[in-house]
């Protein structure tokens, strides 16, 4: 399993410096990828019918991912990249298509493409894209999306999407490995029949072990093998210590998980230095 870590978002600030030496950082101690989480509008909780309880608003600050990435290749060598999860439906196909082949190409292929359909209306309705339907159109989206970085001329013809005789260019060596995040059965089915691996938003619990069994045997009935799908997990320095973080990382690797990243957000942490050197003291407690 390997051990990777979250950008703290919200605590890392905007000075450019900071962002290149918690990278820089993080890569020299050994962490093998990072996740970027992605959220494109924050709501005022003033706003009429208010905004209490809801895990974020116009006060949390998070780096847009696919920009983010494209920074972070050209500081490091070898640390992979993964948005967890970028929100694909509100956003244009096409688009995401041009910047993550951008950030795959500037990153000589560290780069996966973690998607999910979000849960903020605001943010779907201020980039003029549909809630209710987010589900189905992300199928869609992965179709052309793949379809997008292969062909050098394509006409698509969906439900939601049209391409006339076009395409992207430049596009990526390879296909960038799609990951989808989510937990809900219609997505679990999804992520079975499309994905390249599954990000789960939950610990490592029966809930956790039944979603893999549902994905698994939907994957053998499409005549698709279980071998190389990936299961991106996460951890919290919050209110752990190492005895903690070694029994959570353990259970993960019983249920087969491929990658873990520890989030040193929300810990007290002040400065590149804290966060690095708690990731550090993370590291060393849970390495094989």
């Amino acid at each position: 399993m390997q051990i990777g870590i979250v950008l703290p978002h919200h605590e890392i600030g905007v000075d450019p410096g900071a962002i290149k030496a918690f990278v820089q950082g993080a890569e020299s101690l050994g962490f093998t990828h990072l996740l970027a989480y992605d959220h494109v509008l924050g709501a005022d909780p003033a706003r009429p019918g208010g905004w209490k309880n809801r895990p974020y608003d116009k006060d949390v600050r998070f780096h847009e991912p696919l920009t983010t990435f494209a920074f972070i290749a050209a500081v490091t060598s070898k640390i992979d990249m993964m948005s967890a999860v970028l929100i694909l439906p509100q956003r244009q196909t096409a688009l995401v298509a041009k910047q993550a082949a951008e950030v795959a190409l500037l990153s000589n292929g560290r780069f996966r493409l973690g998607i999910g359909t979000g849960w903020n209306e605001v943010e779907y309705e201020a980039l003029n894209e549909n809630f209710n339907n987010r589900g189905k159109r992300q199928a869609e989206q992965v179709d052309l999306l793949r379809k997008l970085w292969a062909e050098d001329t394509l006409t698509y013809e969906g439900n939601w999407h049209r391409v006339s005789a076009a395409s992207i260019n430049p596009r990526p060596a390879q296909q960038i490995p799609i990951w989808f995040g989510g937990s809900a059965p219609a997505l679990l089915d999804r992520c079975a029949s499309l994905g390249d691996g599954w990000i789960p938003i939950m610990g490592p619990t029966p809930d956790a072990a039944a979603a893999l069994d549902r994905m698994k045997a939907k994957r053998k009935a499409a005549g698709k093998s279980w071998d190389g799908f990936g299961i991106q997990t996460q951890a919290q320095i919050r209110g752990g210590d190492p005895d903690r973080w070694r029994s959570h990382a353990d259970k993960w690797r019983a249920l087969g998980a491929t990658h873990l990243a520890v989030a040193t957000h929300n810990a007290g942490n002040d400065g590149v230095d804290a966060h690095l050197r708690a990731a550090a003291r993370y590291l060393s407690s849970v390495t094989e």
